[in-house]
């Protein structure tokens, strides 16, 4: 590897088609709601494992962006508050088809598992024992393989000298040792700033324009409505007492403040809808056994706990109010965001802090590949075999990871019988 301090001598990093227009979207809605429906359906593991399956299916597969759009979105979307794989949903979907292309990747990977736990919710008596099924154990050894090829694919080409290597191995350590969320910000600002300082001018990488049609000022007026709702929510609640007009400002109101992905929200629902008495604590556990049963972003646990709220609105009408709810600030943050991000990539400056923050962002991935990802997967000789065979069935035979999936699942059951 190329040693950090190495300098070359030539003009430093502009976009490809800086001063220029970025080129417009080339795909359609119903391109990017059956790529992303097929993702929703197959995406096991939880959000870092959907990273990996992104990747697979987006950069590698059918090559809707390069290896450092995807990378600079992904450090993006690792700032945000809220889900960040649903985020990152959002954003590709936006850049390969605009904003109905946003949408459509939001439907096509959210709907699959919000459907089945709005199910659940009206059958939660059937659910009871799904987490310990060979199935689902499966599935989780094959969220091994996936961040796994994942990790080593963003390292080879994110990676590519002793510092940014140095930074993976410090962030994956650091976040191993203090597994919150704060420290994963600090993290990745630590990386931007060792980027900023020491890797400005270090290569010259010809980066190619995100295709996004978005206006600025529709951006701009996106941000005016989440500031107006996350200070006027509350304050309709104290005037208006309306069940409805109350769930959907708890879920807006998580989704819009929450750091670290599906797993840190989970304490912070409990804490809003148990006390309150809208869930019971047995309902709120099984609905958690539940999500991690479906593939697809953990927020939409949302779907099932506005399903069983009480009192009314309920059922399906409270389903769509608390998911709507909880996603609805993710695409303020990307639709406020986007227009301007092919601007600042062609700063210098910005350029080096991303190549740091990357970099991090490689460490956050190599630790969530043990905790949760491996911990959570691996516990016997049988499991590692299980999980060499799919890390081998995606990265040499290059078999698509619904196929992957479908077969590991099969095994596990396999495997719990004998």
């Amino acid at each position: 590897m190329r040693d950090s301090q190495e300098t070359v001598h030539t003009e430093p990093t502009t976009l490809s088609n800086e001063g220029k227009l970025p080129p417009s979207p080339q795909g359609s809605f119903l391109e990017v709601l059956g790529t992303f429906a097929r993702l929703g359906l197959t995406s096991f593991g939880g959000p870092i494992a959907h990273l990996g399956y992104f990747r697979q299916e987006i950069v590698v597969r059918r090559k809707w962006i390069d290896e450092q759009n995807y990378a600079d979105l992904l450090a993006l979307c690792q700032f945000l508050p809220g889900p960040s794989s649903s985020q990152m949903g959002i954003a590709l979907g936006m850049t390969r088809a605009g904003l109905w292309g946003g949408l459509a990747a939001w439907l096509g990977f959210t709907l699959p598992s919000a459907i089945a736990l709005t199910i659940f919710a009206y059958v939660t008596a059937g659910v009871r024992g799904v987490t310990q099924s060979g199935w689902l154990h499966g599935l989780l050894v094959v969220a091994v393989a996936v961040v796994a090829q994942a990790v080593w694919g963003m390292a080879k080409t994110l990676c590519v000298d002793r510092l940014r290597a140095t930074i993976a191995v410090l962030a994956a350590i650091a976040l191993l040792l203090w597994p919150i969320a704060i420290v994963q910000i600090l993290i990745l600002a630590v990386g931007g700033i060792l980027g900023w300082r020491f890797l400005q001018k270090t290569e010259v990488v010809k980066t190619s324009a995100l295709p996004i049609s978005i206006p600025r000022r529709f951006a701009v007026a996106c941000w005016i409505v989440f500031f107006a709702l996350i200070v006027g929510l509350p304050l309709l609640r104290l005037v208006f007492h309306n069940q409805g007009l109350a769930l959907f400002d708890t879920f807006f109101r998580v989704g819009s403040l929450v750091f670290g992905g599906g797993h840190v929200v989970l304490p912070l629902l409990q804490r809003e809808v148990v006390p309150a008495g809208w869930v019971t604590n047995d309902q709120f556990l099984s609905g958690y056994a539940a999500a991690q049963a479906v593939p697809g972003p953990l927020f939409t646990f949302s779907a099932y706990l506005g399903a069983v709220s009480h009192p009314t609105p309920n059922g399906w009408l409270g389903a769509l109010i608390a998911l709507v709810a909880i996603f609805l600030p993710s695409f303020f943050f990307v639709i406020g965001i986007l227009p301007f991000w092919n601007h600042l990539r062609s700063i210098e400056a910005f350029q080096a802090a991303l190549r740091g923050i990357n970099a991090a962002v490689v460490g956050i991935l190599l630790a969530a590949l043990y905790q949760p990802i491996w911990t959570s997967a691996i516990h016997t000789p049988v499991d590692l075999a299980l999980g060499l065979l799919a890390f081998g069935m995606l990265v040499i035979w290059k078999l698509p990871p619904w196929v992957v999936v479908i077969v590991s699942a099969l095994l596990g059951f396999a495997l719990s019988v004998l």
